[in-house]
């Protein structure tokens, strides 16, 4: 644990990101749950977070703020100006703030508090909730080495986390932020497949999904290029490249790279607003 045993952080926001790392950490040991606090307007949502994972929750922003030494900011981009208004006044350089908000730039979250506030910003993705997330993250201005280095260890409690520049973060968002909207797009439609061809609906779900898992972690753990793994199926006129040539022929890999692109045009056009 790298961080202060008298070190507190609050959330502002308690959705499903934010449960995710106050998951991440309190099971995992870097926070005692008595060390987090989380700002909700919702009161059902308050106590479920109490219940569950035994920290200390608040209606008011600048309630949450006091006393805590890292404030991740788990809001909505359309809200996040607001948020920064409410805080602003209980946020000094002392503290370290973490934005997961998709598309509000560094320059942005500092601007929107005192000068000199150590601010990283965070792209994680849903697939935290399950403890398998991927998350980039860059520095503003005044964080230091060791800010990024408990940013770090936050995010990989809930799955993997690298470092990039700013530059890059659209290029995140629209590939690892948006992507397991791709993937369960995907996953659907080898069920549907499964069932044109007479599967039943459960067993073509099972199949699919951990055909879709296992792919993944051979990916992960053998290191291959993804093309050398597929080539592995892929036998001279047998069933898999007859079914891979429709994948071509319909545009598979262009309409992903679309998609990525047109969720990166997306998070700068938020960014801008």
């Amino acid at each position: 644990m790298i961080s202060s045993p008298l070190e507190k952080i609050s959330f502002i926001g308690g959705g499903q990101m934010a449960e995710a790392l106050i998951k991440g950490i309190t099971s995992g040991g870097l926070w005692p749950p008595d060390s987090v606090y989380c700002s909700e307007p919702l009161e059902a949502r308050r106590q479920y977070l109490e219940d569950t994972y035994g920290i200390k929750t608040f209606s008011d922003n600048s309630q949450a703020v006091s006393g805590a030494d890292i404030i991740l900011l788990a809001v909505k981009p359309q809200v996040m100006e607001m948020v920064l208004s409410d805080i602003r006044a209980s946020v000094t350089p002392e503290h370290l703030v973490i934005s997961i908000a998709a598309g509000i730039s560094l320059f942005q979250l500092e601007a929107g508090l005192e000068k000199g506030v150590r601010v990283i910003r965070v792209m994680p993705n849903t697939p935290a909730l399950v403890q398998e997330g991927a998350a980039a993250l860059c520095t503003g201005s005044f964080a230091t080495p060791t800010d990024m280095e408990k940013a770090m260890e936050l995010f990989s409690a809930v799955g993997k986390a690298v470092e990039v520049p700013e530059s890059l973060m659209d290029a995140v968002t629209g590939l690892s932020g948006s992507g397991p909207a791709y993937c369960f797009m995907f996953i659907e439609a080898l069920i549907q497949a499964g069932i044109r061809e007479g599967l039943p609906r459960p067993i073509a779900s099972e199949l699919a999904i951990q055909t879709v898992l296992g792919s993944a972690r051979m990916c992960q753990d053998t290191g291959r290029h993804p093309e050398e793994l597929a080539a592995m199926v892929t036998s001279p006129g047998g069933t898999t490249i007859h079914g891979m040539y429709y994948l071509h022929k319909q545009g598979l890999s262009a309409g992903v790279m679309d998609a990525v692109r047109a969720a990166a045009s997306r998070s700068r056009q938020l960014g801008k607003k």
